[in-house]
């Protein structure tokens, strides 16, 4: 059943940089076939009444007609009498695709295999020196039973004076140390969520958090933000589907790298208290400013009713081996979260944490060591994309650890299975979303050495001439 809608001024202003091309109907059923393949636009969401959106666009009332019936041949549209017309996906675009086997998780099967699914770096320098010092405080805590549910106390002090730096004053009771980001994620979604409950993911996103949301047997609501973030159709987006809870990365987002401004910031917490939604703002990138802007204050510092939830990670700024991660919220929340856990994990490892506290005490080092390195690195795979790939297309982010390529067809399943056959492992976009969208684009992270980045990029380009040459199991439909 379609119940949320897009207004024709909505949809409009989506339109708006369509060029005056003949027939014009032509280019504005191409631009909105563009933004459904680019998730901007959600499937199953109702289109504005032929009347109405002429009026916005002003075209004649035949020339959307057109549009639509354009659409509804090629599959995007479908309409019932009564019902109006809402987004699809054609059947030659839902066969079944299974992006899973290319998962971020995975690791490579040769030695000389590149790996450009995973976007987490090996562990900084002073990282040594870390495990030492913590190994040194261990004793401290050896003696007692080792089970610290909200985590250790002076790890929470320097998480929450970290926050208070960030400028979102913090107390060390609204921390809640967690082993990762993803059990963060978890641990929310079973407190706050329930089966059937509506949760709005940005589209596309990270693909674990989509994982969580279907295991707790929620309704997800995408909310595209392939153009960054179009705040007035998010508010619409909770209150239309009633959304229990938002998940948003509004730093360097993964896998886009948009940094999310203050302004939309802002707007966005407005839009989730009007619509009494909980926020979850992923922080797993936040320290990972690599250039100006800097990164605005935390989403938490813009919300004065505790909705705004804030989860961290130690595994993209320090290391993927460190499993822990922490949650800042409301006193009261901190403690249903370190009630419901018992039944997870009970605890997070005590050495880690103290690997990670001294790594935090030690946080400017490591910002400006990544900083250096991820410049040095994402330069240099900018450079090969552009020599050896320039049809694709890809906006330079000023953070976080990847780049979103767009292809110049939906191709990104075929190639991803063509470049592992050529020793590079990449995620398509499907994988980042729902209902097959998306497949026009691949994450390319920049967390290997220069060297290696450009040796990845000419595998892509031999292997994207694969699929270029290949016989196509199913023809490609005419709009491509």
């Amino acid at each position: 059943m379609v119940v949320r809608h897009v207004s024709g001024p909505q949809l409009g202003r989506l339109l708006q940089d369509v060029p005056a091309e003949r027939p014009y109907y032509a280019a504005l059923a191409r631009a909105v076939r563009g933004l459904v393949l680019e998730g901007r636009l959600p499937l199953r969401v109702r289109l504005p009444a032929e009347r109405d959106l002429a009026a916005v666009l002003g075209v004649s009332r035949t020339t959307i007609t057109a549009v639509y019936d354009a659409l509804r041949a090629e599959g995007f549209v479908e309409s019932r009498q009564g019902a109006g017309s809402w987004t699809a996906l054609p059947p030659s675009l839902m066969t079944a695709r299974d992006p899973g086997r290319f998962g971020i998780a995975h690791s490579p099967t040769r030695p000389e295999d590149i790996d450009l699914g995973c976007a987490a770096p090996a562990a900084p320098q002073i990282f040594e020196e870390a495990v030492m010092a913590a190994v040194a405080e261990l004793p401290r805590y050896s003696s007692g039973p080792g089970y610290e549910p909200a985590g250790l106390a002076p790890l929470r002090e320097t998480i929450a004076e970290r926050y208070t730096e960030r400028g979102l004053p913090t107390r060390p009771d609204q921390i809640v140390v967690t082993t990762g980001a993803q059990h963060a994620l978890t641990l929310l979604m079973q407190t706050l969520v329930n089966a059937g409950d509506a949760v709005l993911l940005e589209s596309p996103t990270y693909p674990h958090a989509l994982d969580a949301v279907r295991r707790r047997g929620a309704r997800l609501v995408p909310a595209g933000v392939n153009g960054g973030w179009d705040v007035e159709l998010v508010a619409s987006s909770l209150r239309q589907a009633a959304v229990r809870l938002a998940y948003t990365i509004p730093d360097f987002q993964n896998p886009t790298g948009h940094l999310m401004s203050d302004t939309d910031r802002a707007a966005f917490v407005d839009a989730a208290r009007r619509a009494d939604s909980y926020v979850v703002a992923d922080e797993t990138f936040a320290e990972l400013a690599i250039d100006p802007p800097a990164v605005p204050p935390p989403l938490a510092a813009y919300d004065s009713g505790g909705r705004v939830i804030s989860v961290g990670s130690a595994a993209k700024l320090f290391w993927g081996g460190l499993r822990i991660g922490w949650i800042r919220t409301t006193s009261p929340i901190a403690r249903r979260l370190v009630i419901a856990r018992e039944s997870i994990d009970i605890a997070s490892p005590v050495l880690d944490q103290l690997i990670v506290r001294e790594l935090l005490l030690r946080v400017c080092e490591v910002r400006a060591e990544r900083a250096e390195q991820l410049a040095e690195n994402r330069d240099a795979l900018a450079g090969a994309l552009r020599a050896s790939l320039p049809d694709w297309e890809f906006t330079l982010p000023h953070g976080g650890m990847s780049l979103w390529a767009r292809l110049p067809a939906p191709v990104a399943t075929p190639l991803a299975e063509a470049a592992l056959r050529r020793g590079v492992r990449v995620v398509p976009g499907p994988a980042f979303g729902t209902d097959g969208v998306l497949d026009d684009y691949v994450r390319l992270p920049y967390v290997l050495p220069p060297e290696i980045l450009r040796d990845a990029v000419g595998r892509l380009c031999a292997a994207y001439r694969d699929v270029e040459n290949a016989p196509l199991a199913r023809p490609l439909p005419a709009y491509v």
